[in-house]
């Protein structure tokens, strides 16, 4: 199942960056430090790659340590790219993100120069929770669904440091099939644009081969290696007390209990992928949109043939 979100507010936000980007200095983007390349709008690379970049690995709290700390090293390998993280304990991320900008921009960010930063990243991010905590004030609207902030903000973050905060966006077409997953799992995606019971038999499916241990304490479930995603996500249900008549267990609201253990950390830390393999998710989902433009193109240059084998043969043919 290939899974799509893109409302119409996010095309707004597309065009409001394309016009932006040009008096932009520093582009900060948000990324879920569970999923962090799942969460890199490549949409976003296109409309200000040739700005430099903050990489912000938000959430970290939530996220494995170690898994981290290679990410971090990944994006802080790329030219004119700074990686930090930051999670929800931290009172005054302001300096951090700042220091990064001015190492970017250095000849910005006096009041005659003013640094001009973008912010942006996918919804459900955290990004309106950290501009309060940076501001001190309720100046964005926060939730726990996705799509909550509509409109362009613009902050004075401190004297000659203005930032641009935009909506949540996502892009018009996931290409690579584990990303949709992971942005579904992690709260990214609407609601109405999944199957529940699919992502969680998704997240299972991972966490069974990476965090096994975190799993089976969670859930109180005996050794889960050798059992099937369904067979994990019943007992799951049977745990919590999921059930249906006669004994059966309510799939939908157990794949409802490990999305929302998931999200809020309960299951303990854990992150969705590493650098080298989302590389290889990415090459795989590449070469498989290549295929289906080539089969595309195919399709339509013989709907332009085929009017013509219908004609009739010239007199005296």
């Amino acid at each position: 199942m290939a899974i799509q979100w893109f409302p119409g507010h996010m095309h707004l936000t597309r065009k409001a960056i394309a016009e932006r980007i040009a008096e932009i200095d520093v582009v900060i983007e948000l990324l879920d430090a569970r999923l962090p390349g799942s969460s890199a709008n490549p949409m976003l690379a296109e409309l200000t790659g040739h700005k430099p970049g903050v990489k912000v690995l938000n959430k970290q709290d939530l996220a494995d340590p170690e898994r981290t700390a290679l990410w971090l090293a990944h994006y802080n390998a790329q030219p004119a790219t700074r990686a930090i993280g930051l999670d929800a304990s931290q009172a005054a991320p302001a300096r951090q993100l700042i220091e990064a900008c001015r190492q970017l921009a250095p000849q910005r960010g006096s009041m005659a120069k003013p640094m001009r930063v973008l912010i942006c990243g996918i919804p459900n991010v955290g990004k309106s929770t950290l501009i309060n905590t940076l501001v001190g004030t309720r100046k964005a609207k926060t939730g726990d669904e996705a799509g909550v902030t509509k409109l362009e903000q613009r902050i004075v973050l401190a004297d000659g440091f203005y930032l641009w905060d935009t909506p949540g966006m996502l892009w018009p077409r996931i290409i690579v099939a584990q990303s949709g997953y992971n942005l579904a799992a992690s709260g990214a995606v609407g609601r109405n644009a999944f199957d529940e019971e699919l992502v969680a038999l998704e997240l299972l499916g991972y966490l069974k081969q990476h965090y096994a241990a975190l799993l089976e304490a969670r859930f109180r479930l005996d050794a889960v290696a050798g059992l099937g995603d369904e067979e994990v996500l019943e007992a799951i249900g049977r745990q919590r007390g999921a059930l249906l008549g006669k004994g059966r267990v309510n799939l939908q609201k157990a794949a409802e209990i490990v999305m929302n253990e998931f999200r809020s950390g309960s299951l303990g830390r854990i992150t969705l992928e590493t650098p080298e393999e989302f590389e290889q998710w990415l090459a795989a989902g590449q070469l498989l949109d290549a295929q289906r433009q080539a089969k595309k193109e195919a399709r339509a240059r013989g709907r332009k043939r085929a009017p013509d084998l219908d004609e009739a043969p010239p007199d005296g043919a």
